[in-house]
Order: C-alpha cells, then structure tokens, then sequence
C-alpha cells in the first residue's frame, strides 16, 4: 500500500498493519474456496522488522552465551517469535522457547547446558 503517513497505517510494532491484513482476508476468504494469504505491505515495513527482530535475536543470543544464562524477550506476536526462534535454529550453542500465555507470551533464549 502506498500513502502518505505509512506509519500511522503500520502502527506500534505493525499491530494496525496485521490487524488490516486480518481484516482484508477475512472479507476476501468469507466465500472463497481457494484461501490464498493476502499480505498487507507498505514502504517494505514487514521486511524491515524481520531483519530487525533477526538482528535482536542474534545479539541477545550472544548475550545469553557471555552471561551464561537465558535472556526474555518482552512479549511479541506469534509471528515475530516465530521469526526469532527461525533466526537461532542452527545456531546448536543456543535454545530458545516461548513462555506466557495468550498477547504476554515471551522468547527465552538460552545457553544450552553443556553435557558432563
């Protein structure tokens, strides 16, 4: 979508953006057999915070391993806590899960114990 004061299209953390998104398909789906997602977009935001919540994720990561112990996440939507645990899947030093219930569920990321 492009217009004039994207961010108040994208709002805090993209929530009006998803919140449009799930709007749009909701409306779009209602009859249809075939249930192809719609993604909403403006000025590359949704490709902008994956490489944000990326770069967050691989930081902390680091941080967990020099502290030796599991760093939180303040809590995040499914979709940005599925890019952070896609984000440090192959890194084998480190685990991460999610904890919390419904909009307060959180990443930990943590040093994986070492075996004796």
């Amino acid at each position: 979508i492009r217009v004039d004061g994207s961010v108040l299209l994208i709002g805090r953390k993209g929530q009006t953006l998803d919140a449009l998104e799930y709007l749009i398909n909701k409306i779009v789906h209602r009859d249809a057999e075939d249930k192809k997602r719609i993604v909403v977009d403006t000025e590359n935001y949704r490709l902008r915070r994956e490489d944000s919540l990326v770069k967050l994720a691989r930081r902390l990561g680091e941080k967990a391993k020099r502290a030796g112990r599991p760093v939180t996440i303040s809590p995040m939507s499914a979709h940005d806590r599925r890019i952070v645990h896609l984000a440090l899947q192959d890194d084998k030093s480190l685990r991460t899960w999610s904890t919390g219930t419904g909009l307060y569920r959180k990443v930990v990321i943590s040093p994986e114990k070492k075996s004796s």
